[in-house]
């Protein structure tokens, strides 16, 4: 806890710190990386490049600077850090390396205006904040290891069977090495996937792209040109072939109620959002699936779609959307006024896809009436802030 003095810095502090923080997160992680390689597996080092990871670093240090006075907001905002630390495996003595580095960087930053004071009462805080992640990470994984089929740490999975479900993107079955059953998720939620890349070690976060069944997962993953790890499973995984896996995580779940849903996907964005839709046609609800890609043959999940169309007539109204060619119900992008012609009142909208296509469908759904509070999205790397207006 932060004594009274510690407080009053930390206010006077905070306008200073904020104003050179993603300064202070770009020198951090090349820091961090220099004097703890251990740890750089951990991290996408395309984020590291593009300053995704530094930038969704500097967020959550002020969203927490700005709730900590309230532990169940801050308990809430810190939902998506925990999500991809949990998914990540990180533990308890990750935090004092995060916290030297961290320091360290803030001092070369702000130079002589940290002084032992000012130290002092930044270290205390971040204690503060990795004191909660901790805990709340501890419970994440206690809970997950009591469920059936549950484990902590890693567990190994085979490639049991392989599908390509577009040009780019394929789907990979896993099941469990030593044959037991596996636990379910939540439709929606990612896992977590260490690999050994040419004897590197590489994490990743995938979508688990079908509703739980109790023996396997589904990951279906696109191919990215200069993507290490997707390549490493489009290009050199095969059936037979096992790699790790952490326990499931997200936040991008179905919200209890019967509101109607329109999920709005771009590309691979589709991962989460199709489990959603199976989830939610199965308790009775109306779905409107509306799913954008470059052309017809860029398409994933084109069966399982119709599959779901047959099998629930009345419920699901399915759209596609082509850049190119005149097969899709449309042609061209998703816009305003496409999202107005498949609007209903009260409807609950998901929408995943590149960070451009969610701030775009994010500012439409708010020009168009649709409340912050029905408006769901997930980024498959780290997070940003989308513009509603």
């Amino acid at each position: 806890m932060l004594t009274p003095a510690q407080e009053q810095i930390i206010a006077a502090t905070a306008p200073v710190v904020a104003e050179h923080l993603n300064t202070i997160t770009a020198r951090f992680y090349p820091l961090m990386f220099e004097r703890y390689p251990q740890v750089k597996a951990l991290f996408n080092q395309t984020h590291q490049k593009d300053g995704g990871q530094p930038r969704a670093l500097a967020a959550s240090i002020l969203a927490y600077v700005g709730v900590r006075q309230n532990p169940k907001t801050a308990r809430q905002i810190m939902e998506t850090v925990v999500n991809k630390h949990v998914s990540l495996d990180i533990q308890p003595e990750h935090y004092p390396i995060v916290g030297e580095c961290l320091m360290v960087a803030i001092g070369e930053v702000l130079g002589d205006a940290v002084t032992t004071e000012v130290a002092d009462a930044w270290g205390a805080l971040y204690q503060e904040l990795a004191d909660l992640l901790i805990d709340l990470e501890a419970q994440r994984y206690q809970e997950f290891e009591q469920k059936p089929g549950g484990w902590r740490g890693t567990r190994r999975f085979r490639i049991a069977d392989m599908h390509q479900e577009s040009r780019v993107i394929r789907s990979f079955i896993l099941e469990p090495e030593d044959g037991g059953p596996v636990a379910d998720y939540t439709p929606g939620q990612y896992i977590g996937v260490k690999l050994n890349i040419d004897g590197v070690q590489a994490f990743r976060h995938y979508s688990l792209s079908d509703v739980p069944n109790g023996r396997s997962y589904r990951l279906s993953i696109k191919r990215e040109p200069y993507g290490v790890a997707s390549r490493f499973f489009h290009d050199q995984l095969a059936v037979g072939d096992v790699i790790e896996l952490l326990p499931p995580a997200g936040e991008l779940t179905l919200k209890a109620g019967d509101e109607p849903l329109l999920l709005i996907s771009g590309g691979i964005g589709q991962t989460p959002l199709l489990p959603i839709a199976k989830q939610a046609l199965s308790q009775g609800r109306r779905v409107t699936y509306l799913h954008a890609a470059i052309d017809m043959d860029s398409r994933a999940f084109a069966e399982a779609i119709d599959e779901l169309a047959a099998s629930y007539p009345s419920q699901l109204t399915v759209v596609t959307v082509f850049e190119q060619g005149s097969q899709g119900d449309h042609q061209g992008r998703i816009n305003q006024d496409l999202l107005a012609k498949y609007l209903v009142p009260n409807t609950r909208c998901y929408f995943v896809g590149p960070h451009g296509f969610m701030e775009a469908i994010n500012q439409s759904l708010a020009l168009l009436g649709v409340a912050e509070t029905h408006r769901h999205f997930e980024h498959f790397g780290p997070a940003k802030a989308l513009n509603a207006a």
